[in-house]
């Protein structure tokens, strides 16, 4: 049995009941700010430990009355230039610093919709790639940042490739669907061999319609041909994707791999 004075008596009790018997009262500080239940107590008294929500059901004292550390949040996300450590202004990637017109090392967390500010999305508005594309090299192009530091002429050669990279793969529909696919962890193979017996049956007898056209007109028809079935992949493309349906998007790709194919044997022969 615990020896305490009679001021701490009825408190004692009630704690004894509640925890266990090896629990043990931890010695009081003067720096401890003792919730208002015990501010009548003397200095020589003893604290209350924290023990959670449930340490005394029966006293309405919220447990946060006793936890008396504190959990100090860093905010990991926020971009600092590596030149003049300022953070990064707005929502738009962090490629170039408007304080001191640094050019950023590159971070792969950035993707190619990020880069052009569009949604991760297979439809995107294509006509606006252009001019985001020249606004961007106005601020990385490497003969920029020719008379400043090495580091800052690597991340110049390194960030502009991206961007030039960015730009081609968003622009055509084939390899915005590859690269948004890899994006969610779909790898597409496009030498893979084709099983599906109706496409390999397909694209042979286009191949012989090419081989055989007697004029420019007879490919110019084919190539029409080649045009819609090349936008009715792009559709069932984006619904896939739009349901996550992968398997057939990358059907959808394979059959857009092949007719693009088509289309570019045939403007050789134009």
């Amino acid at each position: 049995m615990y020896k305490t004075k009679k001021l701490w008596t009825p408190v004692s009790t009630v704690i004894r009941r509640a925890l266990p018997m090896t629990c043990r009262l931890t010695p009081y500080s003067p720096n401890l700010q003792i919730p208002s239940l015990f501010s009548k107590l003397e200095p020589s008294s003893r604290a209350l430990p924290c023990y959670g929500h449930d340490f005394l059901p029966n006293l309405k004292i919220s447990a946060k009355s006793f936890c008396l550390q504190s959990t100090i949040k860093v905010d990991t996300t926020i971009k600092r230039c590596w030149n003049c450590n300022a953070v990064a202004a707005g929502t738009m990637p962090f490629l170039y610093c408007d304080s001191c017109r640094s050019i950023q090392a590159i971070d792969l967390s950035i993707d190619y919709f990020q880069i052009f500010g569009q949604e991760k999305r297979y439809n995107i508005e294509v006509d606006g790639l252009e001019g985001k594309y020249k606004a961007w090299q106005k601020k990385l192009h490497p003969d920029l940042v020719h008379s400043k530091s090495e580091k800052e002429r690597e991340y110049a050669a390194e960030q502009s490739a991206r961007v030039i990279d960015a730009y081609r793969t968003l622009s055509k529909p084939l390899s915005r669907a590859i690269y948004i696919l890899r994006l969610e962890g779909v790898d597409v193979d496009e030498e893979q061999t084709v099983s599906d017996l109706e496409l390999l049956t397909e694209i042979m007898e286009i191949r012989e319609a090419v081989e055989e056209a007697p004029d420019s007109q007879a490919l110019n028809q084919i190539q029409s041909q080649m045009k819609e079935k090349l936008e009715e992949s792009y559709n069932s493309f984006a619904n896939a994707y739009r349901s996550r349906n992968f398997d057939e998007a990358v059907t959808c790709i394979q059959r857009m791999t092949y007719y693009q194919r088509a289309s570019e044997e045939i403007l050789k022969k134009l």
